[in-house]
């Protein structure tokens, strides 16, 4: 049975800071999770343009996250089994991420995302027909909730308070309850997840899994959007971007792969030491 969800994330800052936020976050999170056993390989990253979304970003990856898998899972798999390819298009503030595992050819995984300055309310951005509505689930995440869960720990739980947490840069926070009603500036993810695993006797189980694990990487990832707001606010579209494919070069270094390709120069020629040093320090700050 397909699942169809559609989880919305209210953030306290604009679109366009957002759209810079969301970069970083994805190049440290990918930077911290990456080592020679486990982690991201980047095999596209480039420029696209076509009929349905115009122009954007596009790009191909590996996660080999198997260490994060539910133990019931590996027992039906084998590890090396647990493997996922991703391809994005980023058309901001449009984005649709295709996720597949080679091992369970039948299974498919689809997050399309828009996002809009509002605080959660719009209710039909996706465009669903009446029968998508009917089945289609709603959730408010609200990153400023503490709670946890298995899938909390194995993506990896933030220590940020923003009860009492103050951005030195932009003044922004605390975040107390209701925030999201009076917030100024305030935007909102709207990202539709649909799951299908047709698998008989485990399928309805994986698709629940894989929903919760979303849902946690979406609240861990939103809070470190905030919760790191003193480092990216400030930077331009055109250094983030620069910063992105000097890390995609550092991620591949990491796990042992050939050196990534872009619309860009090769990796060596345009990856100074002063730049890796750079990235280096938005790993570990």
């Amino acid at each position: 049975m397909v699942q169809l969800k559609e989880f919305r994330i209210v953030m306290p800052m604009s679109l366009e800071e957002y759209q810079v936020a969301q970069m970083y976050m994805v190049m440290k999170m990918q930077q911290q999770s990456t080592n020679g056993d486990e982690g991201v390989e980047v095999l596209e990253n480039k420029r696209f343009q076509d009929d349905v979304f115009g122009k954007g970003q596009f790009t191909s990856k590996v996660y080999r996250l198997q260490s994060k898998a539910p133990a019931w899972l590996t027992t039906i798999a084998p590890k090396d089994a647990l493997v996922m390819q991703e391809e994005a298009w980023n058309a901001y503030p449009r984005c649709k991420t295709v996720i597949k595992c080679p091992y369970f050819t039948k299974f498919s995984l689809t997050i399309e995302t828009v996002h809009r300055a509002d605080n959660g309310t719009s209710e039909n951005v996706h465009g669903l027909n009446e029968e998508q509505l009917a089945t289609r689930q709603v959730e408010i995440i609200d990153i400023a909730s503490a709670e946890t869960d298995y899938w909390s720990y194995a993506i990896g739980s933030s220590s940020f308070d923003f009860s009492k947490f103050k951005s030195t840069k932009s003044g922004r926070g605390p975040l107390l309850d209701g925030w999201q009603d009076n917030y100024r500036p305030v935007m909102t993810a709207y990202k539709l997840v649909t799951i299908d695993a047709p698998y008989w006797g485990f399928g309805y189980r994986l698709e629940q899994a894989l929903l919760a694990g979303e849902r946690a990487l979406f609240i861990e990832s939103h809070r470190n959007c905030f919760g790191w707001i003193d480092e990216w606010f400030g930077l331009t579209m055109q250094q983030i971007r620069e910063l992105e494919q000097q890390g995609d070069c550092l991620l591949n270094e990491k796990i042992s792969k050939p050196a990534l390709l872009t619309d860009a120069a090769d990796c060596e020629q345009r990856f100074t030491h002063s730049s890796e040093r750079q990235v280096q320090q938005v790993v570990h700050t």
